[in-house]
């Protein structure tokens, strides 16, 4: 009836013969559960010259900006980026190109999945495409692909391994291990990736979430790693360094990401170099972040 039917509180009211602070929580109650969620059709022309700017840049297929509230421009504006997020994978869920979806760990993908709207879509697949077993469950690969299972009725699967492992050897015994390559040939075939950008600093969320030790965060910085994709690091120009530690990562080989749509959803105010620095690497084809770190990103240097 408020949705659909466009009737005000008052109205739907008088029709079920209950009160208006019933009807105002009941409506507040399908918010919450994701029963109705609102994307703004249009963007600020801000947004969209910033889009154009990025995208000439990098050589991205599509750029989205949505705009940055005054009070999140200093912080990580979470909430931005997990609608703005949920619309692009809605959109793509919607429009059924998208069968297979691998997906990536985070906070922004985390909080993405609650955003998105529900959708029954039991033909499609998530699959993790990096190692499931981190120290912060509220963003482990696992759970952000339960989300999005709840959310959709899709199929889902995940790598029960680490984000790394403590030697290549030791990697080498976890991928052969029948669920990992099965997993991992399932994400082979993904058309699309939704992928987070890691940060190399001393209070980074790979760092706080212990994915890598201290003494990995100093080798990092000293061979001058600025981004993270997939438990791959890249400098300034998105060249590959740390060879040993990238070598540990349990994860889809990056060559199986060309010819895929890979989107990468990230922002916030300690994110422009990391972000700059991964959409250099060629493997980004969309990127989705928001207006004040779209402007960083296209003045970094």
């Amino acid at each position: 009836m408020s949705f659909i039917g466009g009737l005000t509180q008052d109205e739907i009211a008088s029709r079920l013969s209950m009160s208006r602070v019933k009807v105002n929580r009941l409506i507040a109650h399908a918010h919450r559960e994701g029963l109705v969620r609102v994307f703004i059709e249009g963007t600020p022309h801000e947004c969209v010259t910033l889009e154009d700017r990025l995208s000439r840049l990098f050589g991205l297929s599509g750029c989205f900006v949505a705009p940055t509230l005054d009070e999140e421009a200093s912080s990580l504006p979470i909430d931005t980026l997990a609608v703005a997020g949920a619309r692009v994978l809605h959109y793509a869920l919607e429009s059924g190109r998208a069968r297979v979806i691998g997906v990536g760990h985070g906070r922004t993908l985390a909080a993405m999945a609650d955003r998105l709207p529900r959708q029954p879509r039991h033909d499609v697949k998530f699959v993790s495409i990096l190692g499931s077993l981190t120290r912060n469950a509220a963003a482990n690969p696992f759970d952000v692909i339960h989300r999005l299972c709840e959310r959709t009725g899709a199929e889902s699967y995940f790598l029960p391994v680490p984000f790394f492992a403590d030697t290549v050897e030791d990697k080498s015994v976890l991928m052969a291990q029948r669920s990992v390559r099965h997993a991992l040939d399932m994400a082979k075939q993904a058309d699309l990736v939704l992928a987070g950008v890691g940060e190399v600093h001393a209070d980074a969320f790979l760092t706080s979430s212990g994915m890598i030790t201290q003494e990995e965060l100093a080798e990092l910085v000293r061979q001058g790693a600025m981004g993270e994709i997939l438990g791959r690091f890249f400098d300034a120009k998105g060249k590959p360094v740390a060879p040993e530690i990238n070598a540990r990562a349990i994860a889809i080989d990056l060559n199986d990401l060309h010819g895929k749509e890979v989107i990468v959803v990230a922002g916030g105010r300690s994110k422009p170099q990391a972000i700059r620095s991964i959409l250099a690497t060629g493997l980004v084809t969309r990127l989705v972040t928001d207006e004040a770190t779209a402007r960083a990103i296209s003045e970094t240097r």
